[in-house]
């Protein structure tokens, strides 16, 4: 892989992702390419993150979450030299909803936190989504001044 520039990094589109985890599994989708994704999406015009998140997650899985705080943000190639600046944050449910996979993923699962790895399931997760899911495992779910 060769690293993006300064410019290609500035110019890469923003992907909005949440990290909903629920009694220790997190929601995982497959996206077109084959891969383990989080649920989110890129903002609509001066929509802010949090809005965008709560946008997303109902619209690709039918569930309603909290926004918390925020995890991690880090470029991702999707393909090769098309990048994505992924902005991940922490989500809790707001309430008992049944999940449903929308039009834009293959599969939809709650994943057990102790089963994650690179590869598992026979797909990949890509190792920036690994580190957002990890991140949100060890901090507290108190209030955050980094929250949305």
């Amino acid at each position: 892989m060769v690293p993006p520039t300064e410019a290609t990094a500035n110019a890469a589109p923003t992907s909005i992702k949440g990290v909903v985890l629920d009694r220790d599994r997190v929601l995982l989708l497959v996206n077109e390419r084959g891969e383990w994704d989080l649920p989110g999406g890129r903002p609509d015009p001066g929509e802010d993150h949090g809005a965008t998140l709560m946008r997303e997650v109902r619209e690709e899985t039918g569930l309603a979450v909290r926004v918390g705080a925020w995890l991690d943000e880090h470029l991702f190639e999707v393909l090769p030299q098309r990048f994505v600046r992924i902005v991940a944050y922490a989500c809790t449910l707001e309430g008992a909803m049944p999940v449903a996979v929308s039009h834009e993923h293959q599969e939809i699962r709650w994943v057990p936190v102790a089963d994650l790895a690179e590869t598992f399931g026979g797909y990949r997760l890509p190792s920036g989504y690994l580190g957002a899911i990890r991140q949100a495992i060890c901090q507290p779910l108190s209030p955050s001044t980094r929250e949305v």
